[in-house]
């Protein structure tokens, strides 16, 4: 027979199950005249998707949390297909919020498709843990061989405004990119239990709190170049290889992050999303 506090934890973690939050988008874009259209568009949960007005052919869609944040359990699955001839623009509406876990992960799942000819770029607003935090994010890039992509990812380990910061977590960052068929960029972070410990280490961030990598599809060392010749709130490294480049950066908080990320992704041709400014 169950003891009275086993009942009492069982219908706890039903209540906990039972209040997670599902959302999911499903983005379709394609060219009509020159200028990118929205085909097929999906929500479900508490994700939203926005479209700003278009500008120079291409369009700009702008993902919304109504729940204003991301908790243990949840999942958001977000899939992006820009049809032949399109430039699409995605990002966030504000920085996505990940908090306390009392159980699972929260889990985040990107898949991006570009087709012939397409421009794609991929630049969120920044992620923010909170202590105790655990997500595990995958994002998935399938892309034609004359497709152009550039993305931008961004965490931040705590609000130092707030004097917050992550002591113990998970968090674990699964990038897979696809050119024509080929893998030409595949890496996984993991950083679990003693967050703040290991990135106050000299070889992981030195301190620093918040962490991005930006990659260009195609980009080639004149664009690395262009990185290089800035100047930045904290630390840059940039290199191109096999026709793409990367940038990693690394500063003391979010908001020295944002004016590099503003910079790296200027250096590598892109434009910030409108929200980003306001």
């Amino acid at each position: 027979m169950e003891s009275a506090a086993a009942v009492r934890r069982t219908d706890l973690s039903d209540v906990f199950a039972a209040n997670r939050a599902a959302g999911r988008i499903a983005l379709s874009v394609q060219a009509h005249g020159g200028v990118t259209r929205r085909h097929q568009v999906y929500e479900h949960g508490p994700l939203r998707v926005r479209f700003p007005n278009a500008y120079d052919g291409a369009l700009e869609a702008v993902f919304v949390n109504t729940a204003g944040g991301i908790a243990g359990g949840d999942r958001h699955d977000l899939e992006l297909a820009a049809g032949e001839g399109t430039a699409l623009t995605a990002t966030t509406a504000a920085a996505e919020k990940v908090y306390r876990a009392l159980g699972p992960n929260a889990e985040i799942a990107v898949t991006l498709s570009a087709a012939a000819k397409s421009k794609l770029c991929w630049l969120p607003q920044e992620t923010i843990l909170f202590d105790r935090s655990r997500l595990a994010r995958r994002i998935d890039v399938d892309l034609d061989a004359t497709a152009s992509l550039l993305m931008a990812e961004a965490v931040v380990f705590g609000r130092a405004a707030m004097g917050e910061r992550v002591e113990e977590g998970v968090f674990t960052d699964r990038w897979r990119v696809r050119r024509g068929g080929r893998l030409i960029f595949a890496e996984t972070v993991r950083l679990d239990g003693a967050i703040a410990r290991r990135l106050a280490e000299p070889a992981v961030a030195a301190g620093g709190a918040a962490i991005a990598t930006v990659l260009a599809v195609p980009g080639d060392e004149a664009a690395v170049a262009r990185v290089r010749a800035q100047t930045f709130c904290g630390e840059v490294g940039a290199s191109a290889w096999n026709g793409l480049a990367a940038a990693r950066l690394c500063a003391k908080d979010g908001a020295s992050l944002r004016r590099d990320l503003g910079v790296v992704i200027g250096a590598f041709g892109g434009v910030l999303p409108r929200c980003w400014l306001n």
